[in-house]
């Protein structure tokens, strides 16, 4: 568990701390505080760019007419069976463009805070996912298969460095400069190796989100039958070799190249693909469903995941940690209960934001309540 949260010019914070007791934390106050910042912060110790998809000079804090953002330090210490550990993310001179990690106070790779904190998040943009644009979606699921797979980030990194590369060689040859072919013939092999790893990947975590959700059917929130578009996802569910789907995705890379070059993107593989869900009860797509159908469809299945990550059967050391942007927004009281009941019951350590704290009126005495206004928290 997080036992205290520390910031240094991230954001809008020149500094601030915050001990934390465990279990649930409710940071409340006015649209603007700086509540949401405190959640991206706890977002950053893990690999990648965080809840809100920024780059690090982005997040420096900036004094009125400084040209860049400074120097900044996000620093956590947990609680690890009796032990403490020291996380901390941040860059060292203003502007930096890389951030780097330290693991008690030594560096280390992104990929090692995966051995100590997995946050996982919801946010606003996402309380209507199904009917926004696709590739949110996949990069919304691919999240969630991270959080499990900590190689599957690796994987996906692959295919997207693979395939830009590729996309520059096909519209160079499309401006009169020929492609090379045994470099475009590599490309493909490493793009059809990462893309079946990738989708199978996917394949596998679907099986045991839709398990959890499955199992979730006495709560009061919907559920949902998801669903993976994509020849390789499909191939994979149906218990193809992945060598068969490497050769699958080989073969469609080398058709799509005219196409691709004519568009000048590319057109087929696993970034094309889409996760899809169905309102069960109400047998029609997620995507018609209003804002709050489509929070609570989002909900239950982070819940589905968080409670997957926390089974002691999962054989994890690193606990999730629940981060919920605007929790009470779009949900009825009844669901906002089984909500904290639920985060409650499962165990978590979450952080959750709302501009009022009577919205979180069910969790009186069973959560710490911050006060979060103007850059300073109480």
């Amino acid at each position: 568990m997080i036992t205290s949260l520390a910031l240094t010019d991230f954001r809008s914070y020149a500094s601030a701390s915050l001990p934390v007791s465990g279990g649930a934390v409710v940071l409340h106050g006015p649209n603007g505080a700086g509540k949401t910042n405190l959640l991206e912060a706890i977002s950053l110790l893990t690999p990648g760019k965080g809840l809100r998809g920024a780059t690090a000079q982005e997040m420096g804090r900036r004094e009125p007419g400084e040209a860049v953002g400074r120097a900044w330090a996000v620093m956590v210490t947990l609680d690890e069976e009796g032990e403490e550990v020291r996380l901390g993310t941040g860059v060292q001179t203003p502007g930096a463009a890389r951030r780097i990690v330290r693991i008690d106070g030594e560096t280390a790779p992104p990929g090692r805070l995966l051995d100590h904190l997995r946050p996982v998040w919801a946010t606003p943009e996402q309380d209507r996912l199904f009917s926004d644009a696709r590739a949110a979606r996949l990069r919304f699921f691919d999240r969630l298969v991270f959080a499990a797979d900590p190689d599957h980030a690796a994987t996906v990194s692959a295919y997207e460095k693979a395939l830009r590369e590729r996309l520059r060689l096909l519209t160079d040859g499309a401006e009169g400069k020929p492609a090379d072919p045994l470099w475009l013939d590599a490309l493909e092999a490493r793009l059809s190796e990462a893309g079946a790893r990738a989708a199978t990947a996917r394949t596998r975590a679907l099986t045991a989100l839709q398990a959890g959700i499955d199992a979730r059917g006495d709560r009061p929130f919907p559920q949902a039958d998801l669903g993976l578009t994509g020849e390789a996802e499909a191939m994979a569910a149906a218990g193809a070799d992945e060598a068969d789907i490497v050769g699958m995705l080989g073969e469609g890379f080398v058709r799509a190249r005219g196409r691709d070059a004519a568009a000048g993107r590319s057109l087929f593989g696993p970034h094309r693909s889409d996760l899809t869900a169905l309102h069960r009860e109400k047998n029609r797509p997620a995507a018609e469903g209003s804002s709050g159908e489509q929070k609570a469809l989002v909900l239950n299945l982070i819940l589905a995941q968080v409670g997957r990550l926390a089974d002691p059967e999962f054989g994890q050391k690193a606990q999730p940690v629940l981060l919920l942007d605007e929790a009470p927004a779009h949900l009825d009281e009844v669901r906002r209960a089984a909500l904290f009941d639920e985060i409650e019951a499962l165990q978590l350590q979450a952080f959750m934001t709302g501009t009022e704290r009577s919205l979180f009126a069910a969790l009186e005495g069973r959560a710490q309540f911050v006060s979060v206004e103007g850059g300073a928290l109480f």
